[in-house]
C-alpha cells in the first residue's frame, strides 16, 4: 500500500499554518506548554460560523481548508480523522453545565460538539463532501489508524484522494488532572539541556495536521507514504527493532537504507529509554532527529512529525533545529518515524522521496 502527500495543511506551536517550513522555528523550552499559533481564522472559515465553534473546531477546518486549499481544486473522496482525546473543551463545557445548571436550561451546542467525530463531520458539511467519512480515537495511535484507512480506501480503488488528518487540544484541567500522574516537566530548563540530564516529565503541546493523500502523483506532491504499522505493548528494543525490521522487509528494505530516523523524544527521562537504546543500533550512515521540542507532547504528534519529514523530503533539507546525529549524506531519500506514548502505544510511519 502507498500513496503520495500531494498537499499538508498544519496548525501548530510553530508559525506552520503560512505554509513556510521552520523559516524561523520556536525552540522555548521556558514555557512550560506549547500552544498553537494560529491563524486569523475569519481568513480561512466563515465568520458568520466562527462563534459557534470551539478551539479544537477551528484549529481541524483551518488546518484542512490550509490542506483543501494547496491542492487547487481537488476533492477528496473520503475524510479520515485521528484524535486522542477530541472535543475536550466542548465536553468539559457540558459536564460542568449540568452541574452549573442543575440539569436544566442545558445549551445543546457543547453536548453536540463533544462527540470525537465533530471535526470530520464538520469538514465534509462545510465542502460538501459525502463520502466516506470516519474518525479514530485510538489514543495515540489515532493518527496511524488514521493514515492505515486511508492507504487501504486507496489500494482498494474505494478513493482516488483521502483528506487524512491528526488533532488534539490542549486544556488546563487536561494539563492539572495528567500532572496530577506526574506526566508534565515541573521545571523550566534551558534550550540545550532539553534532552540531557535527568529531567522527568514532558511538555505539552496541541497541534492540527492535514493531508490529502492521492494514489498518482502531480507537480505538487511533497513525498510518497509507502507504508504504516502499529504495536500496542510494553516493550524493549530488541522487540522493537523486530518491528521495525518486518516493516522495512515488507518493502524491499533494510536499515541501512533509512536515511533519516525521526524519533518522538520528549526529555522525559521515564520514558526515553527506548529513543536511546534504539540510536544505538541504527546504521552509522543513519542521521537521527527530534520533533517533539517543537510540537510538544500530545497524542496525534505522529501527524506534526509527517508534515516535517513530507517537507524535509520536498526541500531535501533537514532544518537544524531537528538534528541530533547529522546525515552522513546530503540527500535524504527515505524517512522513517518512530513514536510511543508512555511506552505503551508505539507507531512507525515510513516516507519516500516521490
Amino acid at each position: 500500500m502507498q500513496a503520495y502527500i500531494n498537499s499538508t495543511g498544519i496548525i501548530s506551536p510553530q508559525q506552520t499554518y503560512d505554509g513556510t517550513f521552520f523559516a524561523a522555528p520556536i525552540v522555548n523550552t521556558d514555557s512550560m506548554i506549547l500552544n498553537a499559533m494560529e491563524p486569523v481564522y475569519k481568513e480561512i472559515i466563515n465568520p458568520v460560523l466562527l462563534r459557534r465553534m470551539s478551539h479544537v473546531i477551528k484549529m481541524g477546518l483551518g488546518a484542512s481548508n490550509l490542506c483543501l486549499k494547496a491542492a487547487e481544486g481537488i476533492r477528496p473522496d473520503a475524510v479520515v480523522v485521528g484524535t486522542g482525546l477530541a472535543c475536550l473543551y466542548d465536553l468539559e463545557k457540558f459536564l460542568l453545565s449540568i452541574d452549573d445548571y442543575h440539569e436544566k436550561m442545558l445549551s445543546p451546542i457543547p453536548f453536540i460538539n463533544s462527540s470525537h467525530n465533530t471535526v470530520s463531520s464538520q469538514i465534509a458539511i462545510m465542502n460538501k463532501l459525502t463520502g466516506y467519512n470516519i474518525t479514530y480515537c485510538h489514543r495515540a495511535i489515532s493518527f496511524e489508524s488514521a493514515l492505515m484507512d486511508s492507504l487501504m480506501l486507496i489500494a482498494e480503488n474505494k478513493a482516488d484522494n483521502v483528506l487524512a488528518g491528526g488533532i488534539d487540544e490542549f486544556l488546563h484541567n487536561y494539563y492539572t488532572i495528567f500532572n496530577l500522574l506526574s506526566y508534565w516537566r515541573k521545571e523550566t530548563i534551558s534550550n540545550l539541556s532539553l534532552f540531557e540530564g535527568s529531567h522527568p516529565g514532558s511538555i505539552p503541546g496541541e497541534g492540527a495536521a492535514f493531508f490529502l493523500l492521492g494514489k498518482e502523483k502531480n507537480e505538487k506532491t511533497l513525498a510518497k507514504l509507502t507504508d504504516v504499522q502499529t504495536f500496542v505493548t510494553k516493550c524493549d528494543v530488541s522487540y522493537l527493532k523486530n518491528e521495525i525490521d518486518n516493516l522495512l522487509q515488507r518493502n524491499g528494505l533494510e536499515r541501512k537504507d533509512v536515511d533519516l530516523f525521526l524519533l518522538g523524544r520528549n526529555g522525559d527521562n521515564q520514558h526515553d529509554g527506548i529513543y536511546l537504546d534504539l540510536e544505538k543500533i541504527l546504521p552509522e550512515t543513519s542521521c537521527v532527529a527530534y520533533f517533539k521540542h517543537l510540537c510538544g507532547e500530545y497524542m496525534t504528534a505522529s501527524s506534526f512529525a509527517t508534515w516535517v519529514a513530507a517537507n524535509i523530503l520536498k526541500t531535501e533539507n533537514i532544518p537544524d533545529c531537528l538534528i541530533k546525529k547529522a546525515p552522513a549524506q546530503s540527500q535524504i531519500k527515505r524517512i522513517l518515524i518512530y513514536n510511543h506514548y508512555l511506552e505503551k502505544e508505539h507507531g512507525l510511519i515510513l516516507l519516500e522521496a516521490k
